[in-house]
């Protein structure tokens, strides 16, 4: 077994690695076998980085992908840029570095009902990382609908992007501008809804209860958690 290594570098090369046997094997015990090869590492070593195999390096793929970005991200002016531009920079900085076939593999892997569950982990995981990228700072029902919201975009614009041969994805960026006009539209339009009397009246009760969720902390690492107790 491993002694005396970075384990997060290792895993990275094992990915690295991986990668080009991943277009034409997918996630697969073959390509994890052979990414182990021409990484060097034993099949103990593989097997402690990734005991799942081919599903836990695809997770691993999608979290350094993550990484990436969030560290692309920290080299631009954020402050010069709107909102909504920051939220695009990131989705363009988060698919700029990925490659397409390992994101294709991975999309089929994670639509199986076995590892559905992990996809959907991953794909909160990375709108969780562009927002606290970003500086999120919320603590209540925000935290949620922040990342529920964002979630959707990305998944949207991922699978428009798979199947875009335009220039530059230029195509793909065109897609992700609408989506994010119409998130914008939406949220204007429940703003304006609620500032009504009939809206208000409607909305005391959700927003009563909305206003008791909080956002998972350190301490109490769940999905979320009511201020008043589970």
């Amino acid at each position: 077994m491993m002694t005396g290594v970075d384990m997060g570098k290792a895993l990275e090369n094992l990915v690295e690695c991986a990668l080009p046997h991943v277009a034409f094997d997918g996630w697969s015990q073959a390509a994890l076998t052979a990414a182990a090869a021409d990484s060097g590492l034993s099949l103990a070593d593989v097997q402690a980085l990734v005991p799942r195999g081919g599903v836990d390096l695809a997770l691993a793929y999608h979290r350094l992908g993550d990484a990436r970005m969030v560290a692309a991200l920290a080299s631009h002016d954020l402050q010069a840029l709107r909102f909504r531009d920051r939220v695009t920079l990131a989705i363009h900085l988060r698919l700029e570095g990925a490659d397409a076939e390992a994101v294709r593999r991975g999309t089929a892997l994670f639509a199986l009902p076995l590892y559905a569950a992990d996809g959907a982990r991953a794909l909160w995981g990375t709108a969780d990382a562009i927002w606290v990228a970003l500086g999120d700072t919320s603590t209540d029902v925000n935290w949620y609908s922040k990342r529920a919201t964002l979630s959707a975009v990305y998944a949207a614009t991922v699978l428009y992007w798979l199947g875009d041969d335009s220039a530059d994805h230029e195509a793909t960026w065109a897609f992700l501008d609408r989506r994010i006009a119409n998130v914008m539209a939406f949220e204007k339009a429940k703003a304006g809804f609620t500032a009504t009397p009939l809206g208000k009246a409607l909305m005391a009760g959700p927003l009563a209860l909305f206003d008791r969720i909080r956002a998972p902390s350190a301490a109490q690492d769940l999905p979320g958690y009511h201020s008043k107790g589970l």
